[in-house]
């Protein structure tokens, strides 16, 4: 289980829910992630605005680093979210 701690990587991601709102979130398994809000088992604001698309994604070697950017990126506004998704 050590070795799979040392080896993990940290996914900020971001969403965009059928009522083209946006959600952001962090995870160390982007794809079992991605099934949970699908399956209206991930965050509560996600639940009832499936499914879900992802549109944006970085990967980080820590779970702080990971925590920060999430954090920085739920402070911008939806401009700002918008520009970073790449089209």
């Amino acid at each position: 289980m050590k070795d799979k701690r040392m080896r993990a990587k940290f996914t900020v991601y971001i969403l965009k829910c059928s009522d083209r709102t946006l959600y952001t979130g962090w995870t160390d398994d982007i794809a079992k992630r991605l099934a949970a809000h699908n399956a209206g088992k991930g965050a509560k604001y996600t639940r009832g605005r499936g499914p879900v698309e992802l549109v944006f994604q970085e990967t980080f070697s820590s779970k702080p680093e990971a925590m920060k950017r999430e954090y920085a990126i739920k402070k911008l506004s939806r401009r700002e979210k918008m520009n970073l998704i790449p089209t």
